[in-house]
């Protein structure tokens, strides 16, 4: 399946008030920040979403908040991944009912089964639902790794719209990249690899930095496309002290610091996770007012 994104999209972070509940206020304020910035596609409860910490009702009620609050304004992506097949299922048929406009399904975690386990248990999710998949592929967290010849059997199956690329081995992602090339698309799921992954063909990108820098997320996705490459690599390079800042610690916890830190009341993330420690606070509050951002925390 091709087509289902072309564009930008942005792995949104879940804020939490200080009374630990779900800020629906902040939240809701991310969104306008993100359509008002040209971001194509919202990715929510995906890794950068916590919701490994969220119980099953709260992450219900992000997911019905998320359809009324975009109302169409942007295409909507459902985290719905597990290391149970049965519980993946079941969370993207609901994810599906409550109006998403496709999933991101990330590799069964922990349990790390074989090659074929994993082309299983993305044929037995996509059977159950109608909308796009997208194949999240980040071995570094899960211990898991869709091999490119492995990709190539699952993009035969007919809703499956692309892969999500985060192994961070750029060999890989270019074989991958040659034996899915017109039958799904392939998206940069790694910041630092977002413009040689679309110069290698990539259809788009699902982004951490574009909670902070959707603006620029899209124009350097913009220019890859028109094929400036020269004004592609002058943003990306402008970007990369920020996004270099934005993973000094396990991923969300600088994002959800660098939207405090910018007015966007990211608030702290869920244990086990903590709070970013002061030198890498220090070091993050600098690279955005480097960048030109109105750091107001």
């Amino acid at each position: 399946m091709l087509n289902f994104l072309n564009g930008t999209a942005t792995a949104m972070i879940t804020p939490f008030g200080k009374d630990g509940k779900v800020n629906f206020d902040a939240f809701g304020k991310m969104i306008d920040f993100q359509i008002e910035n040209g971001t194509d596609a919202l990715v929510i409860l995906g890794t950068t979403g916590e919701p490994a910490t969220m119980s099953e009702e709260e992450k219900t009620e992000v997911m019905n908040f998320s359809v009324k609050k975009i109302a169409g304004r942007a295409k909507i992506v459902f985290g719905s991944g597990s290391n149970c097949t049965a519980h993946a299922v079941r969370a993207s048929k609901q994810a599906e009912k409550l109006g998403a406009d496709g999933l991101l399904v990330v590799t069964p975690y922990y349990n790390k089964c074989t090659q074929n386990g994993l082309y299983e248990y993305y044929k037995t999710i996509a059977d159950c639902v109608n909308i796009p998949i997208i194949c999240y592929n980040v071995p570094p967290r899960t211990g898991v790794n869709i091999l490119p010849a492995t990709m190539k059997r699952i993009a035969e199956i007919e809703n499956v719209a692309g892969i999500k690329e985060a192994c961070g081995n750029m060999e890989q992602i270019v074989t991958t990249a040659r034996m899915i090339r017109g039958k799904c698309d392939l998206y940069s799921g790694d910041d630092h690899l977002n413009l040689p992954i679309l110069a290698v063909g990539g259809a788009g990108l699902i982004s951490v930095a574009s909670n902070i820098l959707p603006k620029e997320t899209k124009q350097m996705y913009e220019f890859v496309k028109a094929g400036d490459l020269a004004a592609a690599n002058a943003i990306q390079d402008k970007m990369l002290p920020v996004i270099d800042n934005l993973f000094t610690e396990v991923n969300p916890i600088c994002a959800k610091a660098a939207a405090d830190m910018i007015g966007l009341d990211g608030g702290a993330p869920r244990a086990p996770l903590t709070v970013i420690e002061p030198a890498h606070a220090d070091a993050l509050r600098r690279a955005l007012k480097e960048f030109g951002l109105n750091v107001t925390a």
